[in-house]
């Protein structure tokens, strides 16, 4: 817990926590989980995408590796735990298992994350995406706010983009990755349990919108001239709550803004973004073509043009059943003997990691299920509780290799 404390005083913003891929904050985070990976004796380095490692050897030289882990970027005006409290959780277990190291039929590694949230380049997962083998060459271009590109940045944070490749694992030299998160959710702290079992993640898409229009004066332009983007807008932020209730999926307006932003004229174009995810990848898809059609069907009426840009895919990931076991076997070590099973609404590394490795994951509850935002909270209860769970979990996977 002071560990995430530490961390969470890292933060480019003086009013709060945000920690951005490949800037200063980043590199100084790496540093930090660095140092406490050596301090447990694992040897650690850095990949070409950013992604701070540490290894601990099992009873042999070269094993696969069963990683652990999370990421340590941050959203703006982030919380203190999300992603942060996984890593630290996974460098505590590799220090209580240093001493039976000897005994693992694996190596142990653990993995802090760059670039997880997406915050700065609106490109999720890119740290893990590279360990998965699913870098896209087209990132390179992409920029933040300020017209940094990626390929900049990386640069200037000390990484070849030439070598991005050696970023990529190969499934023989991993045994899989397990992750220890806050639900982000209320579902745990409703049913009066500290730990739960993850059954899949939902996979998101999301998108940049336009809803273009015609900027003309306010006092002068009757109603029936109107093009107003804003209410055109409006109603389609109003339909995608709408829509997501009635078909079961999860739809989310998270920045609209209006331009020109004259208080005398009428708004000529709104730009949104959009946010859409389901249990299930078929019940997702439906719902952005619903959202689609009532925007381009209500837009049309009214004389303005709808446009909807994907951004971000993200399929959504079953959690392997045999490692689904372990994760239970581990949450029953701790006195609970069903352990609550529920799928992740937020999207995680193990996603991207899913496709070279088998993935499971542990949620920890948290407050009133508030995440992405300072009153993040968990108690030292829930963490030390979760942290003996992590370390059966992990005794459990060596048990069925073994």
């Amino acid at each position: 817990m002071d560990r995430c404390e530490e961390l969470a005083a890292v933060s480019a913003i003086g009013h709060g926590i945000e920690r951005v891929h490949l800037s200063p904050e980043h590199a100084r985070v790496n540093e930090m989980a660095a140092g406490w990976m050596a301090g447990v004796g694992m040897r650690t380095w850095r990949d070409q995408a950013g992604n701070q490692w540490g290894r601990l050897e099992g009873r042999e030289p070269g094993l696969p590796a069963l990683v652990l882990g999370s990421h340590l970027d941050t959203v703006t005006d982030a919380g203190r735990y999300d992603g942060m409290l996984g890593v630290v959780s996974a460098i505590e277990v590799a220090a209580r298992l240093v001493p039976r190291a000897a005994e693992l039929p694996f190596a142990l590694e653990v993995v802090a994350f760059s670039d997880e949230e997406g915050t700065r380049f609106s490109t999720a997962l890119t740290g893990s995406f590279a360990v998965a083998g699913n870098w896209h060459e087209d990132w390179w271009e992409r920029t933040d706010r300020d017209g940094v590109s990626v390929r900049s940045a990386a640069e200037r944070f000390g990484l070849d983009p030439a070598r991005i490749g050696e970023a990529a694992r190969r499934p023989e030299e991993l045994v899989g990755y397990l992750e220890l998160h806050i639900e982000q959710g209320p579902h745990l702290e409703a049913a009066g349990r500290p730990l739960g079992v993850v059954s899949s993640i939902a996979g998101a898409r999301r998108f940049a919108g336009r809803v273009v229009g015609e900027a003309r004066h306010a006092g002068g332009t009757p109603y029936g001239k109107r093009k107003d983007a804003l209410v055109g807008a409006s109603q389609v932020v109003l339909a995608v709550e709408r829509l997501a209730v009635e078909l079961g999926g999860i739809a989310t307006v998270g920045r609209l803004q209006a331009f020109p932003g004259g208080v005398n004229v009428v708004p000529g174009l709104v730009e949104f973004t959009l946010d859409v995810r389901a249990e299930h990848d078929e019940q997702r898809d439906v719902l952005v073509d619903a959202i689609t059609a009532y925007a381009q069907e209500f837009c049309g009426l009214r004389g303005l043009g709808f446009e909807l840009i994907e951004v971000h895919a993200a399929a959504g990931v079953y959690c392997d059943a045999d490692l689904v076991e372990s994760v239970t076997a581990g949450i029953a070590a701790t006195g609970d003997p069903e352990p609550l099973t529920i799928w992740s609404r937020a999207g995680h590394d193990a996603m991207a990691i899913a496709a070279v490795t088998p993935v499971a994951m542990i949620f920890v509850r948290c407050e009133d299920g508030i995440s992405h935002a300072p009153g993040e909270k968990v108690t030292l209860e829930d963490v030390a509780i979760g942290i003996d769970a992590f370390e059966a979990t992990v005794l459990d996977v060596a048990r069925r290799r073994a």
